[in-house]
């Protein structure tokens, strides 16, 4: 098992975001997951993300407040323990279009499809 506490998260800047800060919950370290990283993101009002296209899939869980995934001019507000999953290459935009900070919660595989540094 490999623990990380809160406390010992570490910002990262995401290309393309605005109006938003991520933490590293897991992932990137000795010990931590091989396949994938999760992250927190905390979106301001106003702040959001895109639009752009990723050639590997993402899942976002909103832990609180709401989000708007905009893909193909389609609009989808998540709300609460709501969650979706971004294909690969799929142009997406995400915006906080409400008044309260979105906090939800990414999982994202690794570029080359193992941790760096993995055996």
């Amino acid at each position: 098992m490999h623990v990380k506490r809160f406390a010992d998260t570490e910002s990262y800047e995401a290309p393309n975001h605005r109006g938003v800060v991520g933490l590293r919950l897991q992932g990137f370290e000795d010990g931590g997951p091989e396949n994938q990283w999760i992250g927190y993101s905390q979106f301001l009002p106003g702040g959001g993300a895109g639009p752009d296209a990723t050639p590997f899939e993402k899942v976002y869980v909103v832990l609180s407040g709401e989000m708007t995934v905009i893909i193909d001019g389609e609009e989808t507000v998540l709300g609460a323990m709501d969650s979706c999953t971004i294909a690969p290459n799929e142009m997406r935009e995400i915006v906080n279009r409400s008044k309260h900070t979105c906090n939800m919660l990414v999982v994202i595989p690794y570029p080359d499809g193992k941790r760096p540094g993995a055996a």
